[in-house]
């Protein structure tokens, strides 16, 4: 029977990790005393083992937990469900990674369109991306569809709602979409509006519905409101669409591995993620290692292209490039607005720098 590989960071003392360990694997498959099943097939094939235990060195641990993967099925939710669950609940205990078999990631779709598709939507040839967010929720349909057309008259490649930008009754999503859309096609052939999705699954496929009559192609959803089985169902029914995956609430035990690899798996074109030197403390290895999953080659699911953000600022632009090479979407938000009346110019700006590094 196939099994994944959960990988987790535990800080414990290392006279209690392997009793931890134990605890973490019973925890994640069949969560009562072991002792209490007379089932030989829960006890030899579902029961977590746990692989291996790994000293990293100041009271930190690397524990390999084998899971089996008919816990699974076909469904991301229950991929999380098994993988952290209830283990999320446990202090000190992060999921930093999965190794799956190859059966298991063939029942998931992976991105639809990848970093090639992104970039061939807007004619980028090889080049990094560049990307904005239209601020500050509040604003009406009118006001942002004004911004998303300087925005795209800038040249910038994607444009995309804030997160928190939604089905408000000052920028209702059916007006905001068609308005936006319409805004950035004018100012430029090349640009593309990319709206948030937001509410139940219902909501998000009529959403999806006003999208694609507004001529838009690439969306934006937020996996963790949404649910990461409805993230899987909008991917497998829209395989023309392209998705950016938003980070929000994915700290603390999850984002290591979110970020890293299932966000690709379950359909993310692009993963957003916080950028080092921002306003969110990651660190450079942890960006690394979030681009480094969602580029690998990994079971022949597409390449989604890393999106460091939060905080990020023109002037760093060379610098973020050396670090993440050309295989990137940079996004500058907050602070190209202000910019202001100069706000054509300085998008100009960052697409002139991104476009000759």
């Amino acid at each position: 029977m196939s099994r994944l590989i959960a990988v987790y960071r535990v800080k414990s003392d290392a006279a209690d990790i392997a009793a931890r360990a134990r605890g973490i694997a019973t925890e994640q498959s069949v969560e009562m005393p072991l002792e209490a099943i007379d089932n030989d097939f829960v006890l030899s094939e579902i029961v977590g083992r746990v692989e291996s235990i790994e000293d990293r060195g100041g009271g930190s641990f690397e524990v390999r937990v084998s899971l089996s993967a008919q816990t699974i099925g076909n469904d991301a939710g229950q991929f999380i469900n098994m993988a952290l669950g209830n283990t999320s609940m446990h202090e000190a205990v992060t999921l930093c990674d999965v190794e799956l078999p190859d059966d298991l990631a063939g029942r998931f779709p992976g991105p639809n369109a990848g970093i090639d598709g992104l970039r061939a939507r807007v004619g980028a040839g090889r080049r990094a991306l560049t990307c904005t967010a239209l601020k500050p929720q509040g604003s009406s349909v009118a006001q942002l569809a004004a911004l998303a057309g300087r925005c795209a008259e800038g040249e910038l490649d994607y444009i995309k709602d804030d997160h928190g930008i939604a089905d408000q009754a000052y920028s209702p999503f059916a007006a905001r979409a068609e308005a936006c859309a319409r805004a950035v096609r004018k100012a430029s052939p090349r640009a593309r509006y990319v709206p948030s999705l937001s509410g139940s699954l219902d909501r998000l496929r009529e959403q999806m519905r006003l999208s694609r009559e507004a001529g838009i192609d690439t969306v934006m959803i937020q996996p963790m409101i949404m649910g990461l089985s409805n993230m899987q169902a909008l991917v497998q029914e829209n395989p023309d669409i392209a998705f950016l995956a938003h980070p929000t609430m994915t700290g603390g035990h999850i984002a290591p591995a979110l970020l890293n690899k299932l966000f690709r798996l379950f359909g993310a074109d692009a993963v957003i993620f916080a950028g080092y030197g921002g306003r969110f403390g990651y660190s450079k290895e942890t960006c690394r290692e979030i681009a480094r999953g969602a580029l690998m080659p990994w079971h022949g699911k597409k390449s989604a292209i890393p999106v460091p953000a939060g905080g990020m600022v023109l002037e760093r632009v060379p610098e973020l490039l050396d670090f993440y090479g050309r295989d990137v979407m940079l996004l500058i938000g907050g602070s190209l607005l202000l910019a202001r009346d100069n706000l054509v110019a300085e998008a100009r700006a960052f697409q002139k720098a991104v476009e000759s590094y």
